[in-house]
């Protein structure tokens, strides 16, 4: 009998190439965090080339000097291509492409990988596509010739390579076709969100930088059974579950896909419908990784893109997590200054969980209005309108009808005071 042969998928073997402008730029850790895409990604990083210089190489990205170093360093190692650690040009792909003879890459196309081998919803397949053909429509000619040197690996998932090798008129009747598709989502969602805002029910988004723990937190607090893994997006859909807090009140909780650091714009644009879930939001939860080294700079990735996103003006509860990885004494020294309120947690320990919803309550509450009357009993069904949609402190039935001490919303407030 014949003996089985296992054969195995080979990864991509690579070289990671960035550019440093400044002593602040991080661009060492922003290596590291691309290195950690690439392995998401399904490649193994074998070297890397960082160059100091006042700007990308128009050209090239990088120097001639560089490029011949960098040459060697493909050789040595048997890298199968690079990717660099930014958004290239079409010319710049093109370019190093020709010289180096290899697979060229770069951080959006890797981005774009792992989105395309992730996403599960129809909604998100769509958002994916979109974002792939517009990256690809200016790349036709230098991201083919590249391509077809391996024929496979990263770049190739999703719309598949053969949809590469289509002219940009036909691209163009595609990306017009997914945004039709796209928008009559969107009005799906719409409706969604506006059946939440009449039942009442408020709404807290979990946002945070990628692998910061935001569906640990979903799956520890409502059993959502969301994909939780120690990698960058692990999870793309957004997902949203029920939980009642301690005072009865209903809270919708929806985990939001991770943000990142040089986000691509095409996948802002695409994914906007999804990421606006932080929008319509009642709060924000914003997850951070106590125990990351670059946490303040993943801070301010976080608010730089709820900027970008229009998310303003909602109350914002950081919960600082993975408490059980630092001392006491690093976290004196941590505080988020744009936040309304802050709390430590492990989502995975459970540990600050109880502290976190009743700091939830706390700012709910304070979005809603105290009501003390005593109701006739020919009144008694608004006990429960204020049961459903606020929080009844008291309910006593005497000879004069029944004292209640609530809080409500503002709109509920109105209907009480108008009886």
């Amino acid at each position: 009998m014949a003996e089985m042969i296992e054969i195995t998928e080979l990864s991509e073997k690579v070289i990671l190439v960035g550019i440093s402008t400044s002593e602040d730029d991080h661009a060492e850790e922003s290596l590291s965090e691309l290195a950690e895409l690439a392995k998401t990604a399904g490649a193994v990083p074998v070297g890397r080339l960082l160059q100091n210089r006042e700007s990308a190489h128009p050209g090239t990205y990088i120097g001639k000097g560089k490029i011949e170093e960098l040459a060697g360093l493909i050789e040595e190692t048997g890298a199968d291509g690079i990717i660099c650690d930014d958004e290239l040009s079409p010319a710049q792909m093109a370019n190093l492409s020709d010289i180096l003879d290899t697979k060229v890459m770069d951080r959006t196309l890797v981005i774009l990988d792992i989105f395309a081998a992730r996403e599960s919803t129809r909604e998100g397949k769509i958002q994916v596509e979109l974002a792939q053909l517009k990256y690809r429509a200016t790349r036709l000619t230098g991201f083919g010739t590249s391509m077809s040197r391996l024929g496979g690996g990263i770049g190739t998932r999703g719309p598949g390579e053969k949809k590469l090798e289509i002219d940009r008129r036909l691209i163009k009747s595609r990306i017009s076709q997914l945004n039709a598709e796209l928008e009559a989502v969107k009005r799906h969602r719409e409706v969604t969100r506006e059946q939440r805002s009449r039942m009442r029910v408020p709404v807290a988004a979990i946002v945070g930088y990628t692998n910061a723990g935001k569906s640990t937190l979903l799956n520890t607090l409502t059993s959502a059974g969301v994909l939780s893994e120690d990698k960058l997006f692990a999870t793309l859909d957004p997902t949203t579950r029920s939980i009642t807090l301690e005072s009865g009140q209903q809270l919708l909780l929806t985990d939001t896909v991770g943000f990142i650091r040089k986000l691509p714009h095409h996948l802002i644009n695409a994914f906007r419908s999804t990421l606006e879930e932080a929008k319509f939001a009642d709060i924000i939860i914003h997850m951070v990784d106590l125990s990351n080294p670059q946490m303040t700079d993943q801070m301010y990735t976080v608010y730089e893109t709820l900027d970008k996103l229009g998310v303003s003006g909602k109350p914002i509860i950081t919960a600082f997590n993975k408490i059980d990885m630092v001392s006491d004494t690093a976290r004196e020294t941590i505080h988020d200054f744009k936040a309304d309120r802050e709390v430590f947690i492990s989502a995975k320990n459970e540990t600050g969980l109880k502290k976190l919803l009743e700091t939830v309550e706390d700012v709910l509450r304070a979005q809603k209005i105290y009501f003390q009357q005593t109701l006739e009993y020919k009144d008694a069904a608004m006990i429960n309108l204020i049961r459903k949609y606020g929080q009844l402190l008291k309910e006593e039935y005497t000879d004069k009808g029944i004292e209640v001490e609530a809080w409500v919303p503002q709109d509920i407030y109105g209907r009480l005071i108008k009886r």
